[in-house]
């Protein structure tokens, strides 16, 4: 027996010996935020912008004595040095200030005068009612337009007068019952005792206030009330505007459940309500997605629509409500449009996925005619593009890059896109000196066996392909929009360190985001729990075959808000794929989060899909390690969506960590949760007991 066992022993002392998860890569992972700092970029512009209204583009770069500012003009071609900006020294703050959070919904109550086109009304409201007096009398010559106005149902402070001040438009409002979230700040800076402190937080299936249109006739003194048959069923109602000829006002109806959105329009003379647009869905419109363009004569409007599937504009007529054209059309997606150009017919807009053969997801500019002919790229070159325009859309500052390339800025002419003269072309010698590796983009079917899904791969600077890596994926899915980097950055927070500890770090955007039809996201439709894990899975399958380095069977996963959710769910329902995650600050239940993300999503009412996809629900399935960590002052995620997964978890005697963050909002983690990352996959990955914290 001796023989083979010496035989054994000499076979294995020659194979190479790897050290992963050591104290020395931790201290070279920390190290690399500093080493691959975009500060040792080399001719990189930033901050690109034109003064005001002229042809000057000024921006600045980096260099060993720090920023050095620059300005180039586009008419004289001429670069020249600008003074660096004055900076004011940031003045003491003593005690605590209350600012208005961005969930508070406001009531619409406090009375201030708006004063009339001509100048000669004001109007207000008093004691919950519509007054008007007129223009520098004194304010006890009033006259009160309405006496139906109540503490319960009273005339919004938002009020609208007519171009031509004969009208005065304004909604009666009905207002609710609002829900609170409540924190303890555990560890105050400023004082010992811990505080408690009160959000307004609205979550799914919570009443909503109700609006009904009134416009006066401030000559006459008569009142018309519209019928809200239109707008019955209001998730909001809002977007109010006068047409230029004081003929109606014009109003954006959002339905409680997001499956209807429509443009309607008010008659001033009859109160009757119109339709101009309608949009429909089985499943949801994108209502923060759209875009609206009204004409300077009122006669016509540019409005964006993913109807065909894709996201494109459409020219409607305002008075019959009808769809003159589409004016972009084909199996690609309208971003944003940055102009339109009336007297010249040319609308400006960014777009991806027009140009074939290429990553769909690459933002590219062009200009489009209004009649729908003329499409022209601005930005030929392959690439992730930014753009900024001059004021007069004479030229376009336009920076490129790709995950592996740098960045290139240049001046482009509006007409055709030619390059008018070469601002900068990064330079990152300083990085390849350091040891910088770009991601590689990686491509899979997802799957229905057809669809592309694009992705990329973080490999450690220290990369031997003679080893066995494991996995762990970065999961952000949304939705709402796309995830997975595409331009030039030297240092991915959530990727380049965490690789350099032993791993292959991945991010890919699946089924459920956006930007590659609608169809392709609705897969996320009240089955948030999908978040696009059968193609994600796939996909690093794909590329663990091409790289054998890649463990496909030691396989983590992390994320924080959605993504916290996400790779909750990722060990829960697909624990025989995903080894261990860590989740910070998840929407564990979409029921405890806020409402406006959350019904567009799944829907409304609050039905047994919200169960379903529910963490809460699945947290007796967990057979995998799983760290949650959540900021005990989370005020966009409630904490309690963590605690009460907790609870359940504690309740099915299931072994996991927490970490609470105390003073901390909504975070991955901050770097002690970093930290605490980086050793619970060391030791759930790499089976290495991490290095002892200093």
């Amino acid at each position: 027996m001796k023989k083979p066992i010496a035989l054994f022993l000499l076979m294995t002392s020659s194979l190479p010996v790897f050290c992963q998860g050591t104290a020395e890569d931790y201290a070279r992972a920390y190290s690399l935020s500093e080493q691959f700092k975009s500060a040792n970029v080399r001719h990189w512009a930033h901050g690109v912008k034109w003064r005001d209204s002229t042809h000057v583009l000024t921006y600045w770069t980096d260099t060993d004595d720090g920023p050095k500012y620059h300005a180039y003009d586009a008419d004289s071609r001429q670069f020249s040095e600008e003074p660096a900006p004055k900076r004011e020294e940031p003045k003491p703050q003593f005690g605590r200030r209350r600012e208005r959070h961005w969930m508070e919904v406001d009531e619409e109550k406090f009375p201030h005068p708006v004063l009339s086109p001509d100048g000669k009304m004001e109007a207000w409201i008093e004691e919950c009612n519509v007054v008007v007096h007129a223009a520098g009398r004194p304010y006890s010559e009033k006259h009160v337009l309405s006496q139906d106005g109540t503490p319960g149902e009273y005339y919004s402070n938002r009020l609208l007068w007519s171009p031509d001040s004969r009208y005065l438009f304004v909604c009666k409002r009905r207002p609710v019952e609002k829900r609170y979230a409540y924190y303890v700040e555990s560890s105050p800076h400023d004082q010992l005792q811990p505080i408690l402190h009160k959000q307004e937080y609205a979550k799914p299936g919570d009443a909503l206030p109700f609006k009904t249109p009134v416009i006066f006739d401030v000559n006459a003194g008569t009142r018309l009330e519209a019928s809200t048959a239109l707008c019955s069923h209001q998730y909001d109602l809002g977007e109010f505007a006068w047409t230029p000829d004081s003929r109606e006002v014009t109003m954006e109806y959002n339905e409680r459940g997001h499956k209807v959105y429509r443009i309607l329009a008010m008659d001033a003379a009859t109160g009757a309500m119109r339709t101009v647009v309608e949009e429909t869905a089985q499943t949801f419109v994108n209502y923060t997605r759209h875009f609206r363009h009204d004409f300077s004569d009122g006669s016509q409007m540019l409005w964006m629509s993913e109807r065909d599937n894709w996201n494109h504009l459409y020219l409607y007529d305002m008075k019959t409500g009808k769809v003159i054209r589409q004016v972009t059309k084909g199996a690609w997606c309208v971003r944003e449009v940055q102009h339109v150009d009336e007297e010249n017919g040319v609308v400006f807009f960014s777009a991806s996925g027009v140009e074939k053969d290429e990553d769909p997801y690459l933002v590219r500019y062009y200009r489009i005619g209004i009649d729908g002919k003329g499409l022209r790229c601005l930005t030929p070159v392959k690439g992730q593009h930014e753009g900024v325009y001059s004021r007069d859309f004479k030229y376009l500052a336009d920076t490129w890059s790709l995950v592996d390339q740098p960045p290139v800025t240049v001046v482009r002419s509006t007409d055709d896109g030619h390059v008018v003269d070469t601002i900068e072309r990064a330079d990152i010698s300083k990085l390849l000196a350091n040891g910088w590796r770009a991601p590689e983009v990686f491509v899979a079917k997802g799957r229905d066996g057809k669809t592309d899904m694009w992705g990329v791969i973080q490999h450690p600077v220290h990369f031997d392909p003679s080893r066995k890596y494991p996995v762990i994926e970065y999961i952000y899915a949304g939705p709402g929009s796309a995830y997975a980097p595409k331009s030039f950055t030297p240092y991915n927070w959530n990727m380049t360190p965490l690789a350099e500890l032993g791993f292959i770090v991945v991010q890919l955007d699946a089924m459920g985001t956006s930007w590659r039809g609608k169809q392709f996201e609705e897969v996320c439709y009240k089955n948030l729990k999908d978040a696009g894990f059968p193609d994600r899975m796939l996909w690093i399958k794909a590329a663990a075959a091409k790289h054998p380095y890649m463990d496909a069977d030691n396989v983590g996963i992390f994320g924080a808000s959605a993504g916290g959710q996400e790779s909750t769910t990722a060990v829960l329902l697909h624990g025989d794929f995903y080894k261990a995650a860590y989740s910070s600050c998840g929407c564990h239940d979409n029921r405890m989060d806020k409402i406006w993300w959350n019904e567009q999503w799944m829907g409304y009412p609050v039905d047994s899909s919200y169960v379903e996809c529910s963490n809460v629900y699945h947290a007796a399935k967990l057979e995998r390690p799983l760290m949650l960590v959540v900021g005990e002052l989370d005020d966009n995620v409630d904490p309690s969506s963590t605690y009460q997964l907790v609870n359940a978890l504690v309740e099915a005697n299931k072994d996991f960590e927490l970490v609470v963050l105390p003073g901390v909002h909504h975070t991955m983690g901050e770097r002690y949760g970093e930290h605490k990352r980086f050793d619970f996959f060391v030791k759930h990955l790499l089976g290495v007991e991490p290095p002892k914290w200093k």
